[in-house]
């Protein structure tokens, strides 16, 4: 009875420790609402930090991918880059297409934006370089009449493994719904180093993988030196992707798992307790 006690005293206690570590202000806001004082940018064909015509901006409280200072696309691919990198935690972002694609964006770049993990910092990207080493949660708007999944995993420079076996496709379909018109959509990414990645939406995880690691092709004119094949990414960059079509992100936080990760315990009940609030969000939505 006195160690069902206090077992019971111990799961209580860690249940209240958990609750704290969960509150909002345990939350990194990685985008203030206010300025981009705290990202680099990389667009192809220009140099770090060269904001290309303003096409990353901040307009009424949001994070904006813009278009309207291009004349044409012309491969243009860009990214924007937290400056801090991560190895375990979940970030979140809330995102909506808007308006049209620029003139000369690929047909497969329609309402297509991406969340990339694990990447390599934007400084170790070359000028002419595509797309950053890292694993892409894609952002997919739809059509407004054919099935397309969001939160799909594509992989730039890199290969991933499930269900034990090393997938080296490009990019794998998400088992999630198609989210038409300029609604908002909440979109997470669990990653937990090199051990498991769970992309999920408005509180359904819809792929899941593990042993990140590089490889295979999808990126052009990368630094050699970095392209070790089988290098297992345990940690990297976060970035957004600018890929031809408007779009805007409201917002873009982050819950670091890195303090709990050797401790399962309570690892385990911080990361039951978000989810909950997934939950609880979506019912709420």
């Amino acid at each position: 009875m006195k160690k069902t006690l206090t077992a019971l005293l111990l799961l209580a206690g860690l249940s209240t420790y958990a609750q704290k570590e969960i509150s909002p202000d345990k939350w990194i806001k990685l985008f203030n609402g206010k300025d981009l004082k705290d990202w680099d940018i990389k667009i192809r064909g220009h140099e770090l930090n060269d904001n290309f015509a303003n096409t990353f901006r901040v307009d009424s409280g949001m994070l904006k991918v813009s278009y309207d200072g291009y004349d044409e696309f012309r491969e243009q691919y860009g990214h924007i880059f937290y400056k801090k990198n991560f190895s375990a935690y979940l970030v979140v972002v809330e995102y909506r297409f808007t308006g049209d694609q620029v003139k000369g964006g690929p047909g497969w770049a329609f309402r297509n934006s991406g969340i990339m993990l694990h990447g390599q910092t934007a400084a170790s990207m070359t000028k002419d370089q595509d797309f950053p080493i890292s694993l892409e949660e894609q952002l997919l708007g739809g059509n407004g009449k054919d099935p397309r999944s969001t939160a799909n995993l594509c992989t730039p420079g890199t290969n991933v493994v499930m269900n034990g076996k090393l997938i080296k496709d490009h990019c794998i379909s998400s088992t999630s719904k198609t989210y038409h018109g300029d609604r908002w959509v909440r979109a997470e990414a669990l990653v937990l180093r090199d051990s498991v990645i769970k992309h999920i939406v408005e509180g359904d995880t819809v792929i899941v993988y593990n042993k990140p690691q590089v490889g295979g092709g999808s990126v052009s004119n990368a630094d050699p030196a970095l392209l070790e094949e089988g290098r297992l990414l345990t940690e990297g960059s976060i970035s957004l992707q600018s890929e031809s079509h408007p779009v805007a992100f409201r917002k873009v936080e982050l819950f670091d798992l890195s303090p709990y990760i050797n401790d399962p315990v309570k690892l385990n009940k911080i990361l039951h307790l978000l989810q909950q609030r997934d939950r609880s969000k979506k019912k709420k939505g």
